[in-house]
């Protein structure tokens, strides 16, 4: 009931207040009332009207803008998409991967770091790439001085350069989708964009992994000794990662692996 009681007279007491305020003119006691009024000099803020309608088109010409709005939207959605998929990213992330699974480590550099840093070299590696393509592709888009198909041919034409320098001659991949798309190419030109896409992102994903396999190598050969020379002293119950990690470390750090990795990632790829 006491508790109850000093939950209820706060209240109590701030309701009697503001009761005892309202009747009084002027609380507290000396204090004058006052009324506040804005000036002619005072302009109100103009807060713009957005106002969207949809209607049906009147022309072809209005259709075609329709369908360029849609295709533009959609290629803004799959940016990140394209990114990693058709520039040197995807073999750059693996690659930064594998290195961490084989030095053992969980947290350490983090997914978001080694991500960022697989951007950056792919910035470095595709810059003249995307050069080429703001310089005869977006500029003069934007001047009005080409359109848009004229534009799409000459961004994509650098990209698919890029593409076929990194797919060898007589490329499994590239046979394979040619075949299922029933297409005999004569030159490069002759080969469609959706076969070399497909091609291209099989044959990154098959040379990360044999960088990957590399990599893993004298690592696991560092585990395979630590772990043999803790079973011939008896210590069965201690784990071998836990050992091996910090030797593995050490390894890594003498011969400069980031410096060595990264330089031989830009090799791989120029």
């Amino acid at each position: 009931m006491k508790k109850l009681i000093l939950r209820i007279l706060p209240f109590s007491i701030f309701i009697f207040l503001a009761i005892f305020s309202a009747s009084a003119q002027n609380f507290p006691q000396g204090s004058s009332q006052g009324t506040t009024t804005m000036t002619e000099k005072v302009t109100p803020i103009d807060m713009p009207l957005v106002d969207l309608s949809i209607r049906n088109p009147q022309n072809g010409q209005e259709v075609a803008f329709s369908v360029q709005v849609l295709m533009l939207l959609t290629i803004l959605s799959l940016a990140p998409s394209i990114l990693i998929l058709l520039t040197c990213f995807l073999r750059f992330s693996i690659v930064l991967d594998f290195i961490k699974r084989a030095l053992s480590l969980q947290q350490v550099p983090p997914t978001v770091v080694l991500n960022g840093i697989a951007l950056f070299m792919t910035l470095f590696i595709m810059w003249p790439t995307f050069n080429q393509i703001y310089t005869n592709s977006f500029k003069p888009l934007a001047d009005e001085q080409i359109g848009v198909e004229e534009a799409y041919t000459q961004a994509i034409n650098p990209m698919r350069n890029f593409m076929f320098s990194q797919i060898p001659d007589g490329n499994k991949s590239l046979d394979m989708f040619l075949e299922l798309a029933n297409v005999r190419p004569q030159t490069l030109d002759d080969i469609p964009t959706y076969v070399l896409i497909p091609a291209y992102i099989l044959n990154e994903l098959t040379v990360a992994f044999k960088i990957g396999i590399l990599l893993y190598i004298p690592f696991i050969v560092v585990d395979m000794v630590v772990a043999s020379i803790l079973m011939s002293m008896g210590m069965i119950m201690l784990p071998p990662v836990q050992i091996s990690m910090p030797f593995k470390l050490m390894l890594f750090v003498l011969v400069d692996g980031w410096g060595l990795l990264t330089q031989q990632l830009f090799i791989s790829v120029m």
